[in-house]
């Protein structure tokens, strides 16, 4: 496989940067009015993430990094790792107006170890939406296993890989498997003019390419690193609306299928520790 992949991706959050740090759907604005306000996604975690209060932590493939300024705000010293310069550079700007302390490092997620001059954490956190963009989770999962100290926690909240499978809504309101949930060496291709938040921003990229990791792909990439799976838990919700026509919102910001929701695993959170 050669890398084009990455430039064609990278291209896509590179335009989508600026768009996304302005949109309601980050509410960046909130991080710097109200010095107690953290993510909805890291909000939704908490009953599972604990305390994390003095925790050398990395997040990986961090985006604009409003997930990685509330888990700083929560109290540990956070790195936030991503590829794309412009969604560091709206990630940089939102933790200064956050008074958070963050480093960002620009890298590919699959030379972080070296990005980051190998450095070891008690902490990584991968957030929603980061393994579709990841041909190969096997070095994913070496990759997570180098960055841990002993006694380190991975924790990573992801769409649940059946959710993947699934085409757009039908009028009728069928829910449909058609994408892969096995890994496969060839990309599944899209082309999307839109991106997953409101704006009114017209994307010049709009081809992706992005793989399936199946559950067990991902626990059994994890186990053969060494890591001890810790905790595993589906969620029937997701924090977007991913199947449009067939979700509600719910409070807390998630949202689930409208009918039946108990039909489908949305989201997962897996927990793995490497051993001291």
């Amino acid at each position: 496989m050669n890398d084009d992949y990455r430039a064609v991706n990278r291209a896509i959050w590179d335009e989508r940067a600026v768009a996304h740090a302005a949109s309601p759907g980050y509410s960046v604005d909130r991080f710097a009015s109200d010095p107690t306000h953290i993510s909805d996604v890291v909000r939704f975690d908490l009953p599972l993430l604990g305390d994390v209060s003095g925790q050398r932590g990395v997040h990986l493939q961090c985006h604009i990094g409003t997930d990685t300024v509330s888990l700083a705000r929560l109290g540990a010293r956070m790195t936030g790792l991503d590829f794309s310069a412009p969604a560091l550079e709206q990630a940089r700007t939102l933790a200064e107006a956050a008074g958070a302390q963050v480093r960002f490092v620009e890298s590919d997620l699959y030379a972080a170890p070296e990005a980051l001059g190998h450095e070891t954490f008690d902490l990584v956190f991968t957030g929603i939406g980061a393994l579709c963009w990841l041909p190969d989770i096997r070095r994913w999962a070496h990759v997570v296993a180098t960055l841990l100290a002993p006694g380190g926690r991975l924790f990573l909240r992801e769409g649940h890989p059946m959710l993947w499978t699934l085409a757009d809504p039908r009028p009728d309101g069928l829910v449909v498997v058609e994408y892969p949930y096995f890994e496969r060496p060839e990309a599944t291709v899209f082309d999307s003019e839109g991106t997953y938040v409101e704006t009114d921003v017209e994307f010049e990229h709009t081809t992706t390419h992005e793989w399936n990791h199946g559950l067990g792909e991902i626990v059994t990439a994890l186990l053969d690193k060494g890591l001890q799976l810790t905790g595993l838990v589906e969620h029937d919700s997701v924090p977007w609306d991913a199947l449009p026509g067939q979700m509600e919102e719910l409070p807390n910001g998630e949202c689930r299928l409208r009918d039946r929701p108990w039909r489908l695993a949305h989201s997962y959170t897996l927990q793995a520790v490497r051993p001291a």
